[in-house]
C-alpha cells in the first residue's frame, strides 16, 4: 500500500511539474494573472516598501463618506509574504513536496473508496475531477470579489485546477486498481 501511494504521488508530481512548466513557463498563464505590471511600478514599490513592514494581506479602500464607501471606486488588495527573491529556491522545494503530497493523499483517498469506484477507470478519473472541482469552487471561485481576483481570472484559475486534477486522475487511476479481495493495489 505504501509503495502504491509513493508511486502515485510521484506520478502525480510528474504530471503537476510538467503541467506547470508548460502552462506557466511556456505560456505564462499564472504570470498573466498574478504578475501584471504597473506603469509606475518603482514609485508604487517604494511607497509599499515604506508603508508595509509586516507580512499580511492588506486592503486599500476609497475614503468613506457618511453613506459608507462610495460606489464605483476601486478597492485594492496588497499581499506581502514577508520574504524576497532569496526565498525562491526553498519555496520551489516546498512546492515540489506539495506536488508530491497532494496526489499521494488523493490516491490514498481513492484507494479506500468503494469497489464500484475502484473497478471502473472512468469512475476513478471522475474521483480526481471532483477533487479539482472542489478546489475550483472552494478556493479559486471564492477568491473572486472585492480586493481579490476579477471574475474572469478566478474562473480561469478554476478551470486550470479542474484540468490539472483530471490529468493527475488519468495517470493515477491507471495505477490504482482493485485487488481480488477488494483492496486496491498497483
Amino acid at each position: 500500500m505504501l509503495k502504491k501511494l509513493i508511486v502515485s504521488g510521484l506520478l502525480g508530481c510528474v504530471i503537476l511539474v510538467a503541467w506547470m512548466f508548460v502552462v506557466n513557463a511556456i505560456f505564462g498563464f499564472k504570470g498573466s494573472i498574478d504578475r501584471k505590471q504597473l506603469p509606475d511600478e518603482r514609485q508604487v514599490y517604494e511607497i509599499l516598501k515604506a508603508g508595509i513592514v509586516e507580512p499580511g494581506r492588506y486592503i486599500c479602500n476609497p475614503e468613506p463618506t457618511w453613506e459608507g464607501f462610495p460606489d464605483g471606486e476601486p478597492v485594492f488588495s496588497i499581499l506581502y509574504g514577508g520574504v524576497g527573491h532569496e526565498f525562491a529556491g526553498p519555496h520551489m522545494l516546498c512546492e515540489l513536496l506539495l506536488f508530491f503530497l497532494a496526489p499521494a493523499l488523493a490516491a490514498w483517498m481513492l484507494s479506500v473508496t468503494s469497489e464500484r469506484i475502484l473497478s471502473s477507470y472512468p469512475r476513478k478519473v471522475l474521483f480526481f475531477v471532483m477533487i479539482g472541482l472542489m478546489f475550483a469552487i472552494f478556493d479559486d471561485l471564492r477568491d473572486f470579489g472585492i480586493g481579490s481576483y476579477p471574475l474572469k481570472d478566478a474562473f480561469m484559475l478554476a478551470v486550470h485546477d479542474v484540468v490539472v486534477w483530471t490529468l493527475i486522475g488519468l495517470v493515477v487511476a491507471w495505477w490504482i486498481r482493485p485487488e481480488p479481495g477488494g483492496v486496491a493495489h498497483p
